[in-house]
């Protein structure tokens, strides 16, 4: 409980914290590294406030490849869990827009490259895509949850959104798949506590050749990457 309190006492200040230093940098003249850095480390300390460990194996993936990630999706702790994990990549979330309107925190998204998503305008919701796109052709790695939203059933993956599946293919990119075991558990969806001795495992699956699949066939694509990660999670779970 002790861990548990002062990760709360600790997590405004430390947000705020690292958003103003993230607000502070100089966006024309900022490298990748430099608008990673605070975000990592954001993400890290996070965990570290919280006590959590993870169990990460990303070895199916080359440590300076250039991907498009998908990652089911049970907890809020996903996000730093796969900020700390891809330590190594320029990673940006591919997130709601709602995030982006939270103050500081959400113009420090902004700022540090993360691609807004509107979901309710069809016109805005292009554009959003076409930013990932070339945020994509820049070197940035986009990570999108295919799933949409927190999974309350772990059990099994939720059904995949075809716009991650869009982005994807646009971005021609290799999509490396993560599944993410235990985060539910850890803090489920509409829950406040959290167990910080939860086991938690990450894994890397190889990274799947999109130039097999045309825009047109993105609903195939969809089906074959649900078809692929649900079965690598059922396996994690029986591991």
């Amino acid at each position: 409980m002790y861990r548990v309190l002062r990760f709360f006492i600790s997590l405004v200040p430390a947000t705020v914290y690292y958003s103003v230093r993230q607000l502070m940098l100089d966006q024309e003249k900022a490298t990748l590294d430099e608008k990673d850095h605070f975000g990592k480390v954001y993400g890290r300390a996070m965990l570290r406030m919280a006590g959590i460990k993870v169990d990460v194996d990303l070895s199916a993936l080359d440590p300076k490849g250039h991907y498009v990630f998908f990652c089911n999706h049970q907890s809020l702790f996903d996000i730093p869990i796969l900020f700390d994990a891809l330590w190594n990549y320029h990673m940006r979330f591919v997130a709601k827009e709602s995030l982006f309107r939270i103050p500081i925190y959400g113009k420090a998204l902004g700022n540090a490259g993360h691609i807004s998503l509107n979901r309710e305008n069809r016109r805005a919701a292009m554009k959003s895509l076409d930013d990932a796109v070339a945020s994509a052709k820049s070197g940035i790695s986009p990570l999108i949850f295919p799933e949409g939203t927190r999974n309350p059933d772990l059990s099994k993956l939720m059904d995949f959104k075809v716009g991650g599946m869009v982005l994807a293919l646009k971005c021609g990119l290799p999509v490396a798949p993560l599944i993410m075991e235990g985060t539910g558990k850890l803090l489920p969806k509409k829950s406040m506590l959290f167990n910080p001795d939860q086991r938690i495992r990450l894994r890397a699956l190889p990274p799947v050749d999109t130039s097999k699949y045309t825009l047109k066939e993105r609903e195939r694509f969809k089906d074959d990457m649900y078809a692929l990660m649900n079965a690598a999670y059922q396996e994690l779970l029986r591991s």
